[in-house]
């Protein structure tokens, strides 16, 4: 009668949650209800399907009159609760859902299709967050408390996780959780109008040519899908080794050896960053490496790789423009704890970097690469690029979209030269006058 009565005054037909301490005491009787050790031999899919169906019996069973769509979500919310991340699990399934920011306990944001909106998903308490968060962490053999409140982690599902918990965080829990969806093919990425069928053969020609491409955008824009949509221009042959934070990209290739950095554990022993990977991949005798993104004194690390016979390597960088992406190499190659003086680390980058693309991500939601650049300058000389693709904006309506094409320049004579020394054909875009 207690439940019937507790139902009668929680039961929330409108926002489609049940009230949570039924959710709690439904989850206990499941959990006596099955067999543990025999689930933990079904795979997701066949779990989820012995939970609800013995949670069925048991609402059936033991629980209140309810409406046929009330009982469906109770048995949905319990199994949820019990299987995963509790009111997150519809995001996660959720395809076109890209990003997951909860901002606190009743305010939950998604990312679909470049748009940022709000749910009416929510959490009952600050209570029921945080559980989920301890789930999430401990679930990678991390902790997040008030002594060590910001953690990085992944799920097993591949997502990556970001927390941060008070004080850091003002005003309560925060997580966010970035989907990878698998990589997009370039027909794809061209019919989403990232890019044109005519870049898509520059670009694919660039890393077939074995130039060393950086990726630069800001957060968001799009980095490491393009980075991974160009990987697919790699060879089956080639030995390629991925250098990540948190493991992200998805090669087709076989012949990949993909590493991770780690954390200080928590006696703040045993982190090993980036730069510790870099410098370890120079043994493993790669023939392209692989850089999700370079943030600090691992750059010089990946600039001397380019300059010693690893050339096509490729990676991402934040910066907001092609010309910024190459001082921003310059800044974080100083980083080192190695004193080497500007001029050297300029050298390094004219000698190491031949390629710069831009991506941005527009009002209307859309990534699109608006530049690439291509480094022109030499030894001793002030960086210099030829910008020899650009996107013109012609129209930026707030309903249509923005509109516009992209306008080629030939590309330096010395990377034509390279290019055709590879027997590849120089795109057409890209060929000089006649």
């Amino acid at each position: 009668m207690a439940l019937i009565n507790r139902l009668g005054t929680n039961e929330r037909e409108n926002d489609g949650t049940s009230d949570q301490s039924m959710v709690d005491e439904f989850r206990r009787k499941l959990l006596e209800e099955v067999d543990l050790q025999e689930l933990t031999r079904l795979d997701a899919s066949q779990r989820r399907a012995r939970l609800e169906r013995v949670m069925g019996l048991l609402v059936s069973r033991e629980g209140p009159v309810m409406s046929a769509r009330a009982r469906n979500e109770l048995v949905r919310q319990v199994v949820n609760d019990a299987l995963g991340l509790g009111v997150l699990e519809p995001l996660l399934s959720d395809p076109s859902i890209t990003e997951i920011m909860v901002n606190g306990p009743d305010k939950i944001y998604v990312e679909r299709f470049g748009r940022v909106e709000r749910v009416g998903a929510r959490f009952t308490s600050e209570a029921q967050l945080l559980q989920t968060i301890d789930r999430i962490v401990a679930g990678v053999n991390r902790r997040v408390d008030e002594s060590s409140p910001m953690v990085d982690a992944r799920l097993p599902t591949g997502e990556r996780v970001n927390v941060v918990l008070p004080p850091l965080s003002i005003d309560g829990p925060q997580l966010t959780i970035r989907r990878f969806p698998r990589p997009f093919l370039v027909d794809e990425l061209v019919a989403k109008g990232t890019l044109s069928s005519e870049m898509a053969e520059l670009l694919g020609t660039c890393v077939r040519a074995k130039f060393n491409v950086i990726i630069s955008g800001g957060t968001g824009s799009g980095k490491t899908t393009l980075l991974n949509t160009l990987s697919n221009f790699l060879g089956d042959n080639e030995r390629i080794v991925t250098i990540e934070d948190a493991a992200e990209l998805q090669l087709i290739q076989d012949h990949v050896v993909r590493l991770e950095s780690r954390p200080a554990n928590i006696e703040g022993n045993g982190r090993i960053t980036i730069r510790d990977l870099v410098r370890n991949a120079l043994r493993m005798r790669p023939d392209r490496i692989i850089v999700g993104e370079v943030r600090g004194g691992e750059t010089l690390d990946m600039l001397q790789a380019m300059n010693t016979g690893h050339d096509g390597s490729l990676a991402t960088v934040h910066a907001n423009s092609v010309d910024e992406a190459i001082t921003r190499l310059e800044t974080l190659a100083s980083m080192s704890e190695l004193q080497i003086p500007y001029t050297a680390l300029r050298d390094q980058i004219n000698s190491a970097i031949d390629i710069v693309v831009q991506l941005d991500r527009s009002a209307d939601g859309v990534r699109r690469i608006t530049a690439v650049g291509a480094v022109a300058s030499q030894h001793r000389e002030e960086f210099r690029l030829v910008q020899v693709c650009r996107f013109i904006v012609t129209a930026n309506d707030p309903v249509a979209g923005v509109e516009g094409y992209w306008e080629y320049q030939p590309l330096p004579p010395h990377l034509i030269e390279r290019i055709r020394l590879r027997n590849l054909a120089v795109p057409a875009s890209s060929r000089p006058s006649p």
